[in-house]
């Protein structure tokens, strides 16, 4: 869902067409939900992750072909809303972009060798998350390509980069004797914190500056600071996902809380 939320922060509030925003980023949700199925299978299958308590693969009675039901229900939910979108806004030339990164996704998990078991799988959710998830919803907002879209892009890669190194360093002896050669894998335990901790600070200076360069003024000013204190607050403290997650979304939330605040103020004056 940040991503949605971060469209209208970054765009500063212009927006030609907020319901079909909406519709869109319940549609990410819905496939989302169905990359998160498919991943717990392929990982159940293959001996990763199997001390994961929360799977969904256990949820359905430790039997991964219910899990996978499940996704292609929730991927074919979500991709008949985003074509409803695309459809109701004339904007099929979105589906250019989106249907590779869809594909993508797809072997990410796909197969006897998914790419998350490779060395490309931490940049494949870069790229699905920043320029995919968020790149097409910023069309679907109606913005053209432009600085907040880079900003835009480059934070959430980032910030989907860092929540998928945060959970990797408890992972690393199972993952190893699968054969999944994640991040922690190659670099160790440290060096993945470390890096995780290094992505989020991206992720906030991204969007304070995305927001800066929509209003330059106090807005942008002030979220600069509070990206700062973000990063001395996490800073030294052991990134895990569900740290990054809260810590993600209190930033959003208080720059769109900026974001409406100006726009008071500019009615009052």
């Amino acid at each position: 869902m940040l991503p949605g939320l971060g469209v209208p922060l970054l765009a500063h509030g212009q927006l030609s067409f907020g319901l079909g925003l909406a519709l869109a980023t319940l549609a990410v949700v819905l496939l989302q939900h169905a990359i998160n199925l498919y991943n717990d299978a392929a990982d159940w299958r293959l001996g990763a992750d199997v001390e994961k308590f929360d799977s969904w693969v256990r949820v359905h009675a430790e039997q991964p072909h219910l899990a996978v039901r499940h996704g292609t229900v929730s991927l074919l939910l979500g991709g008949l809303l985003g074509l409803l979108v695309l459809w109701q806004q004339s904007q099929w030339w979105i589906l250019w972009l989106a249907v590779p990164l869809l594909v993508l996704g797809y072997l990410y998990n796909a197969g006897p060798r998914p790419l998350s078991y490779t060395h490309l799988g931490e940049w494949v959710t870069g790229v699905c998350y920043g320029p995919g998830v968020f790149g097409c919803l910023w069309f679907v907002a109606g913005r053209e390509m432009d600085a907040q879209w880079l900003a835009g892009s480059v934070a959430f890669a980032a910030l989907a980069m860092s929540l998928l190194l945060s959970h990797q360093p408890p992972q690393i002896a199972t993952d190893r004797e699968a054969g999944k050669l994640s991040f922690a894998v190659r670099y160790g335990a440290d060096r993945t914190r470390s890096v995780s901790y290094g992505l989020f600070v991206l992720f906030v200076f991204a969007i304070g500056t995305g927001v800066w360069l929509a209003a330059p003024g106090w807005q942008g000013g002030l979220l600069m600071l509070i990206a700062a204190g973000f990063a001395y607050r996490l800073y030294g403290v052991p990134p895990n996902p569900k740290r990054i997650l809260v810590a993600a979304s209190a930033f959003i939330l208080l720059g769109s809380l900026l974001l409406v605040t100006a726009g008071l103020l500019l009615l009052i004056a």
